[in-house]
C-alpha cells in the first residue's frame, strides 16, 4: 500500500548501515581529503628511506581529530607495500616508557614480541639494531602521541636511543616521526641538550579542519559506512556544526555511528535530527574517553577523587587522594600536571589570605561523565 509507514521501518535482520567499520578510530579512508601539503611534506621527509637511506626525522603537530595519525598511517601503508622499508607505529599512550617503545619496535620488527622480563634493555636494542644491519633495512618509527613519553619524562631517553643506533651498531639506519597533540608542548625545547644536538626535524603542522572541510569528510564517509539515502543533508549540517565546535573530527566521525545507531533503535531506515543532538551527549566525551583509557590506576584515583570532591579545596583533594592510594604530595603533584597537560582537569593560581599562592584544581568535564567514562 503506497505511503504505508511500515515502509520506513527497518526489519529485525536490516541495518542503516553498509559498513559499520567506517566509523571505527582506527580506520584510514582510501581517499584522504584536505590534508595534501602535509602529505607531501611528510612523503618529501621520508622519500630517502625509500632508496635505503636514513630519511629525514619529523615533528607532526596539530590538535587532536586533524588527521595526524591516519596520514602516518597511510603513508607507512604505501611504503610497506611499495619497499623494503620497516615502519613501526608505537601508540605512545599506551606504550609510554622507553622499554615499552622498543618491545612495540621489536614486536614490529620480528612479528612476535619480546619476553616480557628477564631480557635487558641494552639486549633489546642490540637485537633490534643487529636485525637491521644484518638485512640491511631502513626503519622509520612513528612516536604517536609523543607527548605521553613527555609527560612521564621518558622522551629524551627514547629518542636518544633511537637516534644513536647507528653509533652503537654502524650501519643501522633509523629515523623517526613525533606525532603530538599538545600545543602547549614544545617537542624539541623539551629535550635534553644531547638529543636536541642530533634532532634537528622537520616540522608539519595539522589545522583544524573548517566547516566546509568537515562536511566534505563526512559526507564521504557516510556515502560508504551507511546504505543510501539513510543521513540527509540537514542532518548531515548538524553533524559538522557539532563537529566544528569540539575542533575534533573524531567526534563527528563518533557522531554518525551513534545517530545510526538511535535511528536504528527506532527501527528506522533514516536518521533525523533528534538523533544527531541525542548521540551528541555521548559523542562530545570522544577525547575524554580516549584520555581515561591511557591513565594508570593511581592517576584514574585523582580523577576519581576530582569528580567526588568537585569544587572542594586542593587540600581536601589531596588528602581524599592520599587516603585512597597512599601515595605523597610529590605523585599527586606530577599527575596533576599531566592531567591539566592532557585537558582532562584545569588548574589555575590565586592569592590565598595568609598562605600566599594556592593552586585550584577542577575538571574540565562535567563530575558525572566523568565518573560515567572511568574504567576501574
Amino acid at each position: 500500500m503506497a505511503g504505508d509507514p511500515e515502509d520506513d521501518m527497518l526489519s529485525w535482520d536490516e541495518s542503516v548501515f553498509r559498513d559499520e567499520h567506517v566509523f571505527e578510530i582506527d580506520y584510514v579512508p582510501e581517499t584522504f581529503r584536505h590534508r595534501e601539503s602535509q602529505l607531501e611534506s611528510l612523503k618529501y621527509a621520508l622519500r630517502p628511506a625509500a632508496r635505503g637511506s636514513r630519511p629525514l626525522n619529523t615533528v607532526v603537530r596539530g590538535p587532536p581529530g586533524t588527521g595526524k595519525t591516519t596520514s602516518v598511517q597511510k603513508l607507512f601503508s604505501e611504503l610497506r607495500a611499495q619497499t623494503d622499508v620497516r615502519t613501526v607505529r608505537v601508540n605512545c599512550q599506551v606504550d609510554s616508557t622507553r622499554y615499552a617503545v622498543f618491545s612495540r619496535v621489536f614486536e614490529g620488527i620480528f612479528d612476535y614480541e619480546p619476553p616480557s622480563s628477564g631480557i635487558s634493555f641494552k639486549k633489546l636494542f642490540g637485537q633490534i639494531a643487529d636485525r637491521l644491519v644484518e638485512d640491511d633495512e631502513v626503519l622509520v618509527v612513528a612516536l604517536d602521541d609523543v607527548n605521553y613519553l613527555f609527560y612521564e619524562n621518558e622522551a629524551s631517553d627514547a629518542l636518544y636511543s633511537l637516534l644513536r643506533a647507528h653509533e652503537a651498531h654502524p650501519g643501522a639506519k633509523v629515523g623517526v616521526i613525533c606525532v603530538s597533540s599538545d600545543l602547549s608542548l614544545s617537542v624539541i625545547e623539551e629535550l635534553d641538550s644531547r638529543v636536541q644536538s642530533v634532532f634537528r626535524p622537520e616540522e608539519v603542522y595539522f589545522p583544524t579542519y573548517d566547516v566546509d572541510e568537515i562536511v566534505d569528510i563526512l559526507r564521504e564517509r557516510a556515502e560508504r559506512g551507511f546504505h543510501e539515502s539513510v543521513l540527509g543533508a540537514p542532518e548531515l549540517d548538524r553533524v559538522a556544526e557539532l563537529t566544528a565546535e569540539s575542533g575534533d573530527l573524531r567526534v563527528g566521525i563518533d557522531l554518525l555511528r551513534r545517530a545510526g545507531l538511535n535511528a536504528e533503535m527506532r527501527a528506522s531506515r533514516t536518521i533525523n535530527v533528534e538523533d544527531v543532538e541525542q548521540a551528541y551527549d555521548k559523542s562530545k566525551y570522544v577525547h575524554l574517553s580516549r584520555s581515561l583509557r591511557g591513565l594508570s590506576d593511581s592517576e584514574l584515583a585523582l580523577v576519581e577523587v576530582l569528580a567526588e570532591h568537585d569544587g572542594e579545596q586542593a587540600g581536601s583533594v589531596y588528602e581524599a587522594f592520599h587516603e585512597g592510594t597512599d601515595l605523597g604530595y610529590t605523585r599527586y603533584s606530577e599527575i596533576v600536571n599531566k592531567l591539566d597537560q592532557l585537558g582532562v582537569v584545569e588548574t589555575e593560581y590565586a592569592e590565598v589570605e595568609g598562605r600566599g599562592r594556592s593552586r585550584s584544581i577542577s575538571l574540565a568535564y562535567d563530575p558525572e561523565a566523568v565518573l560515567e567514562r572511568i574504567e576501574r
